[in-house]
């Protein structure tokens, strides 16, 4: 789809991030804490930690890859940031 290569992926409990990307050693990190969010919060997080691979700032460049790789990106990142980063105690 977006034509990048990882060289690894890995999943950690990040406290203040939803995800990171080193474009140097082409690796992105993804908060444990995705994994209790929508599908496709999950899926906007990797698609952004991806498009740092051909575009490092958040500029006119990287929306416009955002824009044209998944188009609704932003309502997921409006959906994402719309709850708590770690939920510490679950209800049932």
């Amino acid at each position: 789809m977006l034509g990048v290569e990882l060289a690894a992926w890995n999943v950690r409990k990040m406290k203040t991030k939803w995800g990171s990307c080193n474009p140097s050693s082409r690796r992105i990190l993804l908060n444990l804490e995705l994994v209790k969010k929508p599908p496709e919060c999950l899926e906007y997080i990797v698609v952004h930690e991806l498009v740092h691979l051909l575009e490092r700032h958040h500029n006119a460049r990287f929306r416009h890859l955002m824009d044209k790789h998944l188009h609704d990106w932003p309502e997921r990142r409006r959906q994402l940031n719309a709850g708590p980063l770690v939920y510490e105690q679950w209800t049932y």
